[in-house]
C-alpha cells in the first residue's frame, strides 16, 4: 500500500498557484495589519442563510501524524505542491477510524481490495469524496437556488439544487452524481446519488456501485473554517454506513486554476510498471 499511495501522489500532480493571489476580496473581515481574519463570524447571504462561497482546502493532517499512519517514508517522493502533509488522511483511506477487522466491508469487497490498484492517475474525474481531500482547493459559488462547486484537481464541477425538486428516481449514472440540498439551521444538508460505479473513495481503492448514496453536512463555523461531515451508504459494498469528518479551512484572497489534465498528460504510460 504505500509503494501505490506514493506513486498516487506524483500521479494527482502538483498543485498551481492561484491567478489572483493575495487580491484582496472584497468584504473580507480584516485584522489591524490587513490580514483576513478567519475567526470573524461567518457571512451571511441576502436570504439570510449563511453564505458557503469561498475558495477552500481541506485542513491537512500533519507530517508527523502521516507517517504514524503511512510509515515513515510516506514523503520519499514529495513533490513541489503535492507534499504529503499537504492532504487529508481520509484522502488515502475513508476506513482509517476503524480497527482493520472492524471496517465495515463485505467478505467480497475485502477480497477485491487485495488485488485492487486503487487512484491510478489518468484524466478521468477523481470523484467524491477524494477531490475535496488532496492538495488542490475547490471553491462553492452559492446562489439562493443552487449552489456550485468548482474543483482544481480535475476541471470538474457540481450542481447542488436547492429548490426544493427531488432527487431523480431513475438517473443515469454520471461521475458526481445528482444532488440536492437543504438547511437544516445554519447546516447545509446535501444528498447525493446516481453515481457510477468508475471512481473509488480514497488512494487505496476502496470501492463503490452504483447504489452508493452521500448525505454531506456543511457548516461553515466562522469566516475561515468550514466543518464537513459526509455519510456513505452503500449496501452492495458495505454492511453499514459509515462517516468522516473534515474541516476546510477558507483560502482567503485566492482563487483556484484552470485545469487542463489531457494537455500534458502522462500517466497512462506509466500506470501498471509499479
Amino acid at each position: 500500500m504505500k509503494r501505490r499511495l506514493l506513486w498516487t501522489l506524483l500521479t494527482l500532480g502538483p498543485c498551481a498557484y492561484a491567478q489572483w493571489l493575495n487580491y484582496p476580496a472584497p468584504g473580507t473581515p480584516r485584522t489591524r495589519d490587513g490580514k483576513p481574519n478567519l475567526s470573524a463570524k461567518a457571512p451571511r447571504a441576502s436570504n439570510g442563510k449563511p453564505d458557503l462561497s469561498g475558495v477552500w482546502h481541506v485542513e491537512p493532517t500533519s507530517r508527523a501524524e502521516m507517517k504514524r499512519l503511512f510509515g515513515d517514508d510516506v514523503d520519499k517522493l514529495d513533490i513541489p505542491g503535492m507534499e504529503i502533509d499537504t492532504i487529508s488522511k481520509y484522502a488515502v483511506n475513508v476506513l482509517l477510524d476503524f480497527k482493520p477487522e472492524q471496517a465495515p466491508l463485505r467478505p467480497e469487497t475485502a477480497a477485491m481490495l487485495k488485488n485492487a490498484k486503487g487512484y491510478v492517475g489518468g484524466c478521468l474525474p477523481i470523484g467524491i469524496p477524494i477531490t475535496f481531500l488532496v492538495s488542490e482547493p475547490d471553491e462553492i459559488v452559492q446562489a439562493p437556488t443552487q449552489i456550485l462547486m468548482l474543483f482544481e484537481s480535475d476541471g470538474t464541477h457540481r450542481q447542488i439544487h436547492l429548490d426544493g425538486r427531488p432527487l431523480p428516481k431513475d438517473p443515469e449514472p454520471s461521475w458526481l452524481g445528482y444532488s440536492v440540498g437543504k438547511w437544516e439551521g445554519d447546516t447545509l444538508v446535501v444528498e447525493t446519488t446516481g453515481f457510477n460505479d468508475r471512481t473509488v473513495l480514497d488512494i487505496i481503492g476502496h470501492p463503490h456501485s452504483e447504489s452508493l448514496r452521500v448525505v454531506e453536512r456543511y457548516h461553515r463555523r466562522d469566516f475561515g473554517h468550514m466543518d464537513v461531515e459526509v455519510t456513505f451508504d452503500d449496501p452492495k459494498v458495505y454492511t453499514k454506513p459509515f462517516s468522516i469528518k473534515f474541516t476546510q479551512r477558507l483560502f482567503a484572497d485566492s482563487d483556484i486554476l484552470e485545469t487542463i489534465c489531457n494537455e500534458n498528460e502522462r500517466d497512462l504510460a506509466h500506470i501498471g510498471r509499479n
